[in-house]
């Protein structure tokens, strides 16, 4: 089974549940419509990889606030990348079919480590550069749902499994990527540096 690192441990994934469109400009980069209620979709453990590869010239990063389940409830924070056959997803979109084939590919969850969640998370943000360029940045305070809000809305229809795994949603600037784009990753609460992971794309 994938695993992840938390406090320098190597914990098995059961899978990772996805919030969608949880930014209002990231909904408005891509033209979507403002969900009625919360979009979920899940990656299975066959999805996480510690490489972030090149898949095709449609293949789109999401840099995302990721949350660690132990116990019941969100324990650590990592940053994570969502990636998505955008050409793929567009097509199902049309035709009103699921999302599987563009989302819960091999390869398509990527994180850094995880470290424990002390921090408020309301102080929480992520910074996503690319060769140095700052391309994405989401705060606690751009979400449309936050992190509880996000854990009580899972429980009413899936079990959380211990080390599951919550991606909390893209906020924009999401685009194609090519081979030899260096990524960096950043976790934030408030000022402080909490975590940070660094790829170089095959």
């Amino acid at each position: 089974m994938n695993t992840v690192t938390f406090n320098e441990r190597q914990l098995p994934v059961p899978k990772v549940v996805c919030v969608g469109r949880n930014y209002v400009e990231h909904i408005e980069e891509l033209g979507n419509e403002m969900p009625d209620s919360m979009v979920l979709f899940n990656k299975p453990n066959s999805a996480i990889t510690p490489e972030l590869r090149y898949f095709s010239e449609h293949c789109r990063f999401e840099g995302e606030i990721c949350f660690l389940i132990r116990d019941g409830r969100m324990a650590g924070v990592g940053f994570g990348l969502d990636l998505t056959h955008a050409d793929i997803q567009n097509g199902l979109k049309a035709k009103g079919l699921p999302w599987e084939r563009a989302k819960a590919f091999d390869g398509s969850a990527i994180f850094s480590p995880f470290v424990p969640l002390a921090d408020p998370f309301e102080s929480l943000s992520m910074k996503l550069f690319i060769n140095g360029e700052l391309i994405q940045h989401a705060t606690y305070d751009l979400m449309i749902y936050k992190p509880q809000t996000i854990l009580e809305e899972i429980a009413t229809f899936q079990t959380l499994q211990e080390n599951d795994i919550i991606m909390s949603g893209t906020p924009k600037g999401v685009a194609t990527y090519s081979r030899g784009d260096r990524f960096v990753g950043e976790i934030y609460a408030g000022e402080k540096l909490l975590v940070s992971g660094e790829w170089v794309v095959e």
